[in-house]
């Protein structure tokens, strides 16, 4: 079952798992990815709420500068956070090592930006969601073995909740907050867009 909306929907994102989201969800989308430009880091002082709205803005803008159509422009960020610290894709395995024993046996959280535009009058909705989870304690053993698995390569935190590790655990928020795409926000969000 596909879901209508008065305009064509724009996905700003390359991800996979965003695609995979949308589609499940019932929404026909077109995929416009950003500029690389419009992914700049962190700022000074910034928190990790303030980075991903930032980040889904401007990847937002960037895409509706470039559509010369009706549409939607959906854009999102997400960002995994410990101690006031946002934890990105781990560069490296050791990099990987250390982000799994930082959050080994610990809570942390999971933000994502959404940024939408609609190209006609530029009008726009934003919000962030905020999901926690707890890794159970990890041995040494545990980490090697899922480090030689190469599940961690390219995920935010090392990991992707996508994939069903039985040391990880939602304690609140949503499960699609955490693996990229919000999709109730979304959906209120477009919501908005399309009632006014």
């Amino acid at each position: 079952m596909s879901i209508d909306l008065p305009f064509p929907l724009v996905l700003a994102s390359q991800s996979p798992r965003r695609q995979q989201l949308l589609r499940e969800a019932g929404y026909r989308f077109e995929v416009v990815p950003p500029s690389t430009s419009a992914e700049t880091g962190e700022m000074p002082n910034e928190t990790v709420p303030d980075l991903v709205a930032r980040m889904a803005r401007q990847k937002a803008e960037d895409v509706a500068s470039r559509i010369r159509h009706p549409a939607i422009i959906v854009a999102c960020d997400t960002v995994a956070e410990l101690d006031g610290e946002a934890i990105g894709k781990p560069h490296h395995r050791r990099h990987a090592q250390q982000i799994l024993r930082r959050l080994s046996g610990r809570e942390h959280r999971v933000y994502s930006g959404l940024h939408l535009i609609r190209t006609t009058d530029h009008r726009r909705a934003q919000r962030v969601e905020r999901s926690d989870l707890r890794m159970k304690r990890l041995s040494e053993e545990d980490i090697d073995a899922y480090l030689d698995s190469g599940q961690w390569e390219g995920k935010a935190g090392a990991f992707g909740y996508q994939d069903g590790h039985p040391w990880l655990e939602l304690i609140s928020g949503t499960a699609d907050n955490v693996v990229g795409l919000p999709l109730q926000s979304l959906h209120q969000l477009l919501a908005e867009l399309t009632t006014t």
